[in-house]
């Protein structure tokens, strides 16, 4: 009878030994690819990946390029111009020029951004013939440079292209980290909508945090409630600008307009006592092709004639008060054709209605992402009318 139960009492061990060895198996593969675990880290140093909480957008859209006109609820990032820059310049050897040319074609050919407006070590690009390894090639580098995985690859065709067509990509990848978490204040009002989350200085804080926020936090220019911009600094080489009341009709004569202002601004650059600022925490994820350049044909400098079989961009952002992170991809298949002022009353800096955000690096001429936000659904979840 003791023999029998030490026999159970041993198959038993033997299965939860296969049991946890199969699952530590599992988890250190997922580990090992930045996957969430199953069951454990155990005992291994390990982040994993935060959950998808982006508001699944409608309405919002990505713009091309800092001269586009912008939309009430628009996003822009550098990627896609970065790989239009090396389509012009080092392939094509002058501006694309389409049958029907668009203005938004001739505002890529400006090549307002440029790689010099970024640092090297926050994004990769490169181009060549499409092929089966060049794309491993673009998920082993970002997978090394960035510990990320591409969302756009696969929707390419990297079988079928030719010696003579052309496979361009670019991946942006910046997080950022406020100095100290700004307070939050909960189920606050955004236009219609109720229940919205922001992130700021509260106006009635006299302590040290308050002195240490302001610290972080820059006044560029105030002409009233409905009209200001604000920086945040962040521990990084990156500055978060938030401009409400502007009504500049692009993303560059906005940029250029706030600059001005700030450096002819003479009121007081920091919040004073009963000054509050209350920004919305943003999280969106877009992905979108680009039809607008797609199918037509245009020349090379040598005579060839090309044209962009598929075009796509992703943008992530997300913004609270720890901090940020944005993330975007660009991708184009280009194939050979056949053939100091005194105030009455305390200002405030509510962002409770339409506002722009810009992320630049310091000393940078130019922003490397923008967003305009009108419809705060779009980029935080739980809210309501």
């Amino acid at each position: 009878m003791k023999r029998k139960i030490g026999t159970i009492i041993g198959v038993i061990l033997v299965i939860l030994i296969l049991v946890f060895g199969i699952l530590y198996l599992v988890d250190l593969d997922r580990m090992s690819k930045n996957e969430p675990v199953l069951f454990s880290t155990w005992g291994r140093k390990y982040t994993p990946p935060e959950e998808e909480t982006a508001v699944n957008t409608k309405n919002m859209k990505i713009i091309l390029s800092l001269e586009d006109e912008i939309t009430e609820d628009s996003a822009w990032c550098g990627t896609f111009n970065l790989i239009w820059n090396d389509l012009k310049d080092d392939l094509a050897k002058q501006d694309i020029v389409f049958e029907n040319q668009t203005e938004l074609v001739n505002n890529l050919n400006k090549g307002t951004f440029t790689k010099e407006n970024l640092s090297e070590s926050s994004y990769y690009k490169t181009y060549g013939t499409p092929s089966p390894e060049l794309k491993k090639q673009i998920e082993e580098e970002i997978k090394k440079k960035f510990n990320e995985k591409s969302d756009i690859l696969d929707d390419f065709d990297f079988e079928n292209g030719s010696e003579y067509d052309y496979f361009l990509y670019c991946m942006l990848k910046k997080e950022f980290e406020f100095p100290m978490e700004y307070t939050v204040f909960e189920n606050e009002k955004f236009k219609e909508y109720e229940g919205v989350k922001y992130f700021g200085i509260d106006g009635k804080d006299e302590g040290e945090t308050r002195r240490a926020l302001n610290n972080q936090t820059e006044i560029m220019y105030y002409d009233s409630n409905d009209s200001f911009a604000v920086k945040l600094y962040t521990k990084q080489n990156d500055e978060v600008i938030i401009v409400k009341g502007n009504k500049s009709k692009t993303f560059g004569t906005m940029y250029e307009d706030v600059i001005k202002r700030a450096e002819e601004y003479t009121g007081m650059r920091y919040l004073e006592i009963e000054e509050n600022l209350k920004i919305p925490c943003i999280d969106f994820n877009l992905k979108e092709e680009i039809s607008e350049v797609e199918g037509q044909e245009f020349k090379f400098s040598d005579g060839r004639s090309y044209e962009i079989d598929k075009a796509m961009q992703t943008i992530e952002f997300t913004l609270d008060e720890k901090g940020g992170r944005i993330k975007s991809e660009a991708g184009i298949m280009a194939n050979l054709s056949a053939a100091v002022e005194c105030y009455a009353t305390s200002r405030q800096f509510i962002v409770d209605d339409t506002f722009t955000v810009f992320l630049v690096e310091k000393d940078k001429e130019s922003p490397y992402f923008a967003a305009q936000i009108s419809d705060i659904s779009e980029v935080q979840a739980g809210v309501s009318k």
